[in-house]
């Protein structure tokens, strides 16, 4: 996303998430419900992280993948009594019901419901996130493993409740509040009142390119699989069978991934697609830019052989050098417990 001049708001909102407290309205993202009783054992099959061994009050993010592991998209998982709410990108919601409905078979105990115009999502984020969470009766999920959840039921409504789980949807720290549409506006201006600052979505995106957060049609698509975008922490090794299990397999054994997605400090605008180069030599391609409190900065993949951090490189004709982002990880894991 290129960008000009950032105005006051979204730098006091930036210096919110570092030093206060920040509301980000994620509504527009997509809620799909997988019930019945074979919902653990689907998802386990269709996505690559250890669903099944997960209990009710457990979450974590994986990622949806194609036959030869290429991205769909990254998605957290709440586990419920009885069903999984999946958080899904803005521009998966569709494709993914379809996608997941493919798989269902005639005697598949599973149903899809995408539950998006009837719900809302907050991400709060910030050192000043855990006395905000406290204050909406949460508290005993402070401290607790990304994707912990609990449901705070709301006053008068015994059939209605507000999700709050750990993990702000970045690496920043904060919460991830799933509640019904009837109560957003509620909800949203009791945290404004709590001393919240609202983030405006272009905030988010600089946020997110800061940060290594891939996004569809940018860094997730069907040219890169999960372990070139660095997604170690959403990939079970030992789990079994599943879509796109034999190539992730393989390229970890072998040691076989030959790019990496990485952040890129730039000394001026660059134009999205850009090719990155050494010399003459073309390593790679950008794929998302915004200009910064403190420059210009971009994520792009870049071949494994050609260097990591520091490198020094061009994108377009502009010079940059390769530094890591804080979202993904660089290095083959050691175990199959990944957690962020």
């Amino acid at each position: 996303m290129a960008t000009s001049a950032i105005d006051v708001n979204d730098a006091a909102a930036i210096k919110a998430v570092q030093e206060g407290l920040v509301v980000y309205d994620r509504t527009s993202w997509g809620r799909i419900k997988i019930s019945d009783d074979d919902r653990l054992r689907f998802l386990h099959n269709q996505s690559t992280n250890n669903i099944q061994q997960l209990k009710p009050g457990q979450g974590c993010d994986t990622v949806f993948v194609n036959s030869t592991a290429r991205t769909l998209d990254l998605v957290t998982a709440y586990i419920q009594d009885d069903a999984v709410l999946l958080l899904v990108s803005p521009n998966r919601r569709e494709f993914l019901m379809q996608w997941l409905d493919r798989y269902i078979f005639f005697a598949d105990k599973v149903q899809l419901t995408d539950v998006t115009n009837e719900t809302a999502t907050f991400s709060v984020l910030g050192p000043g996130s855990d006395p905000a969470i406290e204050k909406l009766g949460a508290g005993a999920i402070i401290g607790q493993p990304y994707g912990t959840h609990l449901l705070i039921p709301i006053a008068g409504q015994e059939d209605k409740s507000i999700l709050v789980a750990v993990g702000s949807g970045l690496a920043s720290p904060g919460y991830t509040l799933t509640l019904p549409i009837a109560e957003k506006e509620k909800v949203w201006n009791q945290l404004v009142e709590n001393g919240a600052v609202s983030l405006s979505d272009r905030a988010w995106d600089m946020l997110r390119i800061l940060q290594g957060r891939p996004e569809p049609d940018r860094e997730l698509t069907e040219d890169y699989n999960p372990l070139e975008v660095g997604l170690w922490q959403t990939i079970s090794l030992n789990k079994g069978c599943y879509i796109g299990q034999e190539t992730i397999t393989r390229l970890n054994t072998y040691k076989g991934v030959k790019q990496h997605l990485w952040g890129i400090r730039l000394t001026a605008p660059v134009e999205l697609g850009s090719p990155i180069t050494i010399g003459d030599e073309k390593v790679g391609k950008l794929t998302s830019y915004t200009e910064t409190l403190d420059g210009h900065f971009g994520l792009g993949y870049i071949r494994t052989k050609a260097g990591g951090a520091g490198l020094k490189v061009f994108v377009g004709d502009v010079e940059g050098e390769i530094v890591e982002v804080p979202f993904i990880s660089y290095e083959y894991p050691d175990s199959d417990v990944y957690e962020k």
